[in-house]
């Protein structure tokens, strides 16, 4: 595509403006030289052109290297305008070269693990626990790779001359632990590491700047913000991304410009939301903590709005009770929604893997949304049924202690998160 179509200026590029700003302008640079304000939906499936030497020429450089052709616009599978203003923004706020969207987060999986085999690396070394469908796509060997599970530690002792790739996702989902990225980056030497940055999005972490080469986002999630478009991406290299292109091209998994324009307004409003509904968490953490019902809650250190916790009563019945809160899949949009992970989004994985990687059958997975946090409490306190059938622990000092712990953790997350 052609640069003035996207924005992507070399000057505004090279500008160092903060991740607020670049949520609110990448993408847009070039809107106000061309006289506009609100960026324009570009539906075209195919464009026309009378030179078709000139078209010839540019299809074979992308079959080359995946570069987005030079000039304008070719078809629709080739790329999109509007698309390419969302992969612009997202690309400048996780800090790489080049992002690619697709129409959905396991398209984007899909397509990275496709590049695999071509370089003759089919071997992926994974981290549980990881969303269901990514788990079950690994596990499965759906796209001719082969997967080696292992923790943290036996990330560098899993590798082998076929690793293509690395993958872990953190905070991960349903259970919200936290890797420390650098560490596995350095385990994973030049073996590429992807990370799955759904959870944290941009505004919380950006992977590659602990040496992530791929950055994956079900762009549905929190990127959209408001549950009404479906979208992935990865953000990386140029190189990387040229391979992706590629894939996109052959297999058809193209994001549509309504959903590229939908998610560049959606950037425009993340730093806002995520802080916004992560203060709403930590306060619901506090309080979830505290309570006799509730057996363990799960919080990263680094924050966010996305909480995990386990009661002691029926999950099912929590689900069947709450009326403010959506009991939906998903997460990430401006209401709240809870899950039963082991029911739903991790049904897929194997009852004993899911288990193992902490995924209990009395976990609930709570993503927050914007709503007064107070409201969201009385809904979520009816739905925890009656306290008086909660087991209460043999000594109320082990209480005590378990609370300080959880408090002190819920500071430090609180701090991060309004940072």
């Amino acid at each position: 595509m052609d640069t003035a179509s996207t924005g992507a200026y070399d000057d505004v590029r090279a500008a160092s403006r903060a991740l607020a700003t670049e949520a609110v302008h990448a993408g847009r640079d070039d809107l106000a030289r061309q006289g506009l304000h609100a960026p324009p939906i570009d539906l075209s499936t195919t464009y026309p052109s009378y030179d078709s030497r000139a078209e010839a020429a540019r299809i074979d450089a992308f079959a080359a290297d995946g570069a987005d052709p030079s000039g304008p616009p070719v078809y629709g599978r080739l790329g999109n305008p509007t698309v390419a203003r969302f992969e612009t923004a997202l690309a400048r706020l996780e800090g790489t070269e080049s992002a690619v969207a697709f129409a959905s987060g396991m398209a984007a999986l899909s397509a990275v693990l496709l590049a695999l085999p071509g370089t003759g690396l089919r071997h992926v070394v994974a981290v549980r626990p990881l969303y269901g469908c990514s788990d079950h796509l690994l596990t499965a060997g759906l796209l001719g790779t082969e997967v080696t599970w292992t923790d943290p530690a036996g990330i560098g002792d899993a590798l082998r001359p076929d690793t293509g790739l690395v993958l872990v996702e953190s905070p991960a989902n349903p259970t919200l632990a936290e890797l420390d990225l650098r560490a596995v980056a350095d385990a994973c030497g030049p073996v590429p590491l992807l990370v799955d940055n759904t959870f944290a999005t941009p505004v919380l972490q950006r992977p590659a700047e602990q040496g992530a080469r791929l950055v994956l986002h079900s762009a549905t999630k929190y990127l959209g913000g408001h549950g009404d478009v479906l979208a992935g991406v990865v953000a990386c290299d140029e190189g990387f991304a040229g391979r992706l292109r590629q894939i996109r091209f052959a297999t058809g998994g193209v994001l549509h410009p309504l959903a590229g324009y939908l998610l560049l307004r959606g950037l425009s409003t993340l730093p806002v939301r995520v802080r916004a509904a992560s203060a709403n968490a930590a306060e619901l953490v506090r309080r979830l903590t505290a309570d006799p019902r509730v057996a363990r809650v799960h919080y990263p250190r680094l924050g966010g709005a996305m909480i995990a916790f386990e009661v002691y009563g029926d999950p099912h019945e929590v689900i069947s009770r709450v009326r403010l809160v959506t009991p939906a899949v998903s997460l990430g949009s401006v209401d709240t929604l809870i899950q039963h992970p082991a029911s739903i989004s991790h049904r897929i994985v194997d009852a004993d893997d899911r288990r193992g990687a902490g995924v209990s059958d009395r976990l609930l997975r709570l993503s927050v949304g914007l709503e007064d946090v107070d409201d969201l409490w009385t809904d979520l306190d009816r739905a925890l049924g009656d306290p008086t059938g909660a087991p209460v622990p043999l000594r109320e000092t082990m209480r005590e202690t378990m609370r300080e712990t959880a408090r002190k953790a819920v500071r430090e997350a609180v701090r991060e998160a309004v940072r």
